[in-house]
């Protein structure tokens, strides 16, 4: 079984240490939020758990093994989403869907693309050019990824931004049924996040 593990990491900024070394578990079934003051590195945290970014120390293991040493298996199994949304303005909301599935060697059906923004809001805007969507509506197409994904390990960073309330409680069922059936969720939100009562809280300071 998959297990995500943090080990004493650590984060330095100028040569000084943004927060103390963190170290945590997480299994399947269990979701956490990362909490902590503006600047206190949450950002600078999930990207070292993603391996995105060098850590001052420590070391992060998926299923016991250290990613640097097995990083094909871990990205497989990961799915990160970042305050960059990934997606390009000249490719329609359908077209970024597929665009992002393929890149994770996923196949999805157009059917099943088009469920996943109905699900968002953006049935009809799906094939429209991403710039001439808001900012809130270029979000939920990001986020419509997560209806399309496999990956066993969600990483969010601030996934509720610029989302308005029924686009909140739609992303907070999508995240509670990713838990429930077995998945992993790591993600910072300024929001009080609802999901049946599986987030454990942690909070990161120096």
């Amino acid at each position: 079984m998959s297990q995500l593990q943090v080990i004493a990491l650590s984060c330095e900024r100028g040569g000084r240490p943004l927060f103390a070394p963190q170290s945590f578990t997480l299994s399947a079934g269990q979701a956490m939020q990362i909490e902590g003051d503006n600047g206190v590195g949450k950002t600078s945290l999930l990207r070292m758990v993603c391996g995105l970014a060098p850590a001052a120390s420590g070391e992060v293991r998926w299923g016991g093994e250290a990613i640097t040493e097995h990083r094909s298996t871990f990205l497989r199994d990961l799915l990160y989403l970042g305050h960059s949304l990934g997606l390009k303005d000249e490719l329609s909301a359908l077209e970024n869907l597929h665009t992002a599935s393929v890149l994770a060697g996923q196949w999805v059906s157009r059917d099943q693309a088009l469920q996943a923004l109905q699900t968002q809001g953006l049935a009809s805007r799906a094939n429209l050019p991403l710039r001439v969507l808001s900012q809130g509506q270029k979000r939920r197409v990001a986020l419509a990824r997560l209806q399309l994904s496999k990956a066993r390990l969600w990483v969010l960073d601030e996934p509720f931004v610029a989302l308005d309330s029924a686009a909140m409680q739609a992303l907070q069922q999508v995240l509670q049924t990713h838990v429930q059936q077995g998945g992993m969720l790591l993600f910072t939100s300024h929001q009080s996040v609802n999901l049946g009562g599986v987030v454990q809280p942690w909070r990161l300071g120096a």
